[in-house]
């Protein structure tokens, strides 16, 4: 990691890669002046198709916010209404009716508002990742967050499973719109896994258009204070056992082994802009790493990703599903980040940070390395939308697609995805090609299964180039796909000197 991060640093490296970009930007312009026409009219010979009736994955959306607003002002009016007496939570020493939540709070169902509830982004978020969390508070209330929006609570998460199913709903009615939840684990304790498997399975959880990712937040040192973890070491054990156990032997944790054929990566979550010790080549290892102090981004993600590696080695030969390592990335803080996880993962959230170094983003270009990137989400804390990088990024060949992050805090609509590519298609002019091109590459990201994914991009999609693109499925000129293998070829060997051997297939 540290010869990388001296390599990026080179002057000359840093101008070459620049150029090299520059370039890459410039083949594409001149690609779209002489093809657009043509890309037009391919994609219309193609029948049933276009950006409404091809796939698209939401490759990066939390689940405790995967509703818009007004679904769960609906949902918590609909739940006053219905079961006001419904014992809901214990507090201050008694258990509470959920009528006698809303009275404690001096509300009624006939006051509750989308403005009221408050859960909303807005322009006091901007650099405060600390009040984005608290907009998870619906009304600025903790204890209707742990009602609504918690799966281990009084009630065993019920409303929150309720509430996911109307969200399954929607996209099964959709049909041609996918998702791939977020849900924590936070590291406290071994039971942790079989609860949210027990929340999974007991609730009948399954869609045909989700998946699930665990994230993973870094919060080793507030456990720490509150005595919860002795060492670096506890957190990862109560983290990797539990699944070690039920890979060897299934029946030892049944729930979850059911509920892992549901996972399909991991993921770590946090605020990067937070400053951070920078990591060293003699950092303690984990059963030593006894300390207050929270261990950097790269040592976390460097543990998560051995210990991933060795159990997908273990599913592997036991024929089950893999894990992907998939974690947020570059949405603000040090270029660190961005180098550990270049060389640790299949993609990443966001990404934005590239923007600030051109050996690194070409790296990540020839590597074609994912990037899950959410503009409107960043728009409310980090990165204004219109200096967002994500169609320089586009242009330049990197593998982007769009996602939500977070459509309760975000989004407006009942379809936050397409909303997503709505103001993405008016504010940056892309053309239908360009949007079904960002739809194909958010389902290559995904952790859908191989047997989907043949039905949703064409029997070849596994291949490299044209070969691997069905026009009818994609709705993707063979045209688009054939430019942007040629240019990453032409790269791959310009970086070799002419002796790239570049695979026939995709790696999965």
């Amino acid at each position: 990691m540290h010869r990388i991060l001296k390599i990026i640093s080179l002057g000359n490296v840093r101008t070459l890669c620049h150029h090299r970009l520059r370039l890459l930007e410039q083949k594409f312009s001149l690609h779209l002046m002489l093809n657009a026409d043509r890309e037009f009219l391919a994609q219309k010979s193609a029948p049933h198709r276009d950006f409404y009736n091809i796939r698209k994955v939401d490759t990066h959306v939390h689940h405790s916010s995967c509703m818009n607003q007004k679904h769960l002002l609906r949902f918590i009016k609909s739940k006053l209404r219905k079961e006001p007496d419904e014992v809901v939570i214990f507090r201050d020493g008694k258990y509470l009716t959920l009528k006698e939540v809303f009275e404690s709070l001096d509300l009624t169902g006939y006051d509750l508002n989308v403005d009221l509830l408050d859960v909303h982004a807005d322009k006091n978020t901007f650099h405060r990742f600390d009040k984005f969390n608290l907009k998870y508070n619906p009304c600025g209330q903790s204890r209707l967050r742990e009602i609504f929006l918690k799966q281990d609570n009084l009630i065993q998460g019920r409303y929150l499973a309720e509430v996911t199913k109307q969200v399954f709903q929607d996209l099964e009615q959709s049909k041609y719109q996918m998702a791939e939840y977020r849900i924590s684990i936070y590291g406290r304790k071994q039971s942790e896994w079989d609860q949210l498997a027990s929340w999974f399975v007991n609730n009948e959880l399954y869609s045909e258009n989700v998946v699930w990712l665990i994230q993973l937040p870094r919060l080793y040192n507030v456990y720490k204070e509150m005595g919860i973890t002795h060492s670096f070491q506890n957190m990862l054990d109560n983290i990797f056992i539990p699944l070690f156990e039920v890979t060897i032997d299934p029946s030892s944790h049944p729930q979850l082994h059911i509920f892992l054929k549901q996972v399909v990566g991991f993921d770590l979550v946090d605020d990067e802009s937070k400053p951070e010790r920078r990591p060293t080549k003699h950092m303690p290892s984990p059963s030593a790493w006894d300390i207050v102090f929270n261990p950097a981004f790269s040592y976390y993600a460097y543990y998560i990703y051995a210990n991933l590696y060795t159990l997908n080695k273990l599913r592997e030969y036991k024929g089950m599903s893999l894990i992907k390592f998939r974690p947020h990335s570059g949405e603000a803080g040090d270029q660190d980040h961005l180098v550990a996880t270049f060389l640790l993962c299949h993609n990443i959230a966001h990404g934005n940070n590239l923007r600030k170094s051109p050996a690194l983003q070409y790296l990540y270009y020839l590597a074609q390395i994912g990037l899950c990137m959410s503009p409107l989400s960043n728009n409310s804390l980090f990165l204004d939308y219109h200096r967002n990088p994500f169609p320089m990024f586009f242009s330049r060949g990197l593998n982007v697609s769009l996602s939500t992050d977070d459509p309760l805090q975000i989004h407006l609509t009942r379809e936050p995805l397409v909303e997503e590519y709505s103001v993405a298609a008016q504010v940056w002019k892309l053309s239908p090609c360009d949007l079904c091109e960002i739809a194909r590459n958010s389902v290559y990201q995904s952790g859908f299964s191989h047997a989907l994914k043949l039905h949703w991009l064409g029997s070849n999609y596994y291949k490299q180039g044209p070969v691997g693109n069905d026009v009818h499925k994609t709705n993707v000129p063979n045209m688009r796909v054939e430019f942007r293998y040629q240019v990453l070829k032409d790269e791959l060997q310009y970086v070799y000197l002419g002796s790239a051997r570049i695979p026939d297939e995709i790696q999965p």
